[in-house]
């Protein structure tokens, strides 16, 4: 069975991280190593929603909409969220991300906390925080 075939009744999260109406292109999440799973596009080409898993966890960027009064980063002229992705080798994937075009916020520390994480902010402005426990 393929991720996307797999099963799961159990409680998780799927943040849904929003981005600019026009977005034609989320390249950065894929070169970050994302799975696309599908892309819906507006008739101008433009991206409506698209899932994306990364190791099992699935997440979803969907164009704003304002009659929600959701709005993405950029506009919001801040951070609107922080994902945290816990994963085994927290350098290898910050790594990846810094590589694909993100910019660090946080280098890789191990902290008195009993966590090590490392922060980077992609190009849409979603702070992602990734992390495990030692």
């Amino acid at each position: 069975m393929t991720a996307i075939e797999t099963k799961n009744d159990k409680p998780h999260f799927a943040p849904e991280l929003h981005i600019p109406n026009g977005t034609v292109n989320i390249d950065f999440y894929t070169k970050f190593g994302a799975i696309e799973h599908f892309v819906l596009r507006n008739d101008d080409g433009s991206i409506h929603v698209a899932e994306l898993e990364i190791d099992g966890a699935i997440f979803h960027l969907h164009e704003t909409m304002r009659w929600l009064e959701a709005l993405e980063p950029i506009s919001a002229k801040g951070v609107t969220t922080i994902i945290g992705l816990f994963v085994s080798d927290v350098q290898e994937v910050f790594d990846r991300g810094l590589l694909a075009g993100a910019t660090e916020i946080n280098p890789v520390t191990d902290h008195e906390y009993g966590y090590r994480q490392a922060m980077f902010k992609d190009p849409f402005g979603h702070y992602w925080q990734i992390q495990k426990k030692i």
